[in-house]
């Protein structure tokens, strides 16, 4: 008798230098944004016990200037715990957050809506022989196919495709 094989596919993607299944990530989002909040960003710790998942407002909300709350944070926490337990999903510990002031801009989205603010970006392949820039958020734009980032350093308007950039955050101001 032959040994059966038998194997399950399921697209994984890399967010925070770990492998998190879509499945995942699409549970978190489909509720995050149910509950009329924006999925920011999501990490998990190795073997995903622990996972932890940054909110928002979304663009044009009536309260966008309040920011993330404990009792957003709360709610967001209450529902998420009830769908991984009639989802079946196995983790220890579950951190729900704001992004913070100095929120980093992961969808493209994100680079319109904080168009005129100040960002710092690092560059996966350098340009030149800098990797870092520090300057004001131009927004982006669309080029044969290709979506670039804006960014004016001092008097100086830099380029950069989407996918290029590593990170890129707010930079709070005081």
């Amino acid at each position: 008798m032959g040994f059966l094989a038998h194997f399950l596919f399921v697209r994984c993607i890399r967010v925070a230098s770990v492998w998190v299944c879509m499945q995942l990530l699409d549970l978190i989002e489909t509720t995050v944004t149910g509950l009329g909040y924006e999925l920011v960003e999501f990490e998990t710790s190795p073997r995903a016990r622990l996972l932890r998942v940054f909110i928002d407002r979304p663009e044009g909300a009536a309260a966008d200037k309040s920011g993330i709350t404990v009792e957003d944070c709360s709610i967001v926490s209450n529902q998420l715990s009830r769908v991984f337990m009639v989802e079946n999903v196995d983790y220890d510990r579950l951190e729900v957050s704001s992004p913070g002031l100095d929120r980093p801009l992961v969808k493209p989205a994100d680079y319109r809506r904080f168009a005129g603010h100040e960002v710092q970006i690092k560059l996966r392949v350098p340009l030149g022989n800098q990797r870092n820039f520090s300057g004001a958020l131009e927004g982006l734009q669309e080029e044969g196919g290709v979506e670039m980032v804006c960014l004016r350093v001092n008097e100086t308007q830099h380029r950069f495709a989407l996918e290029n950039i590593d990170r890129a955050r707010l930079v709070p101001k005081f």
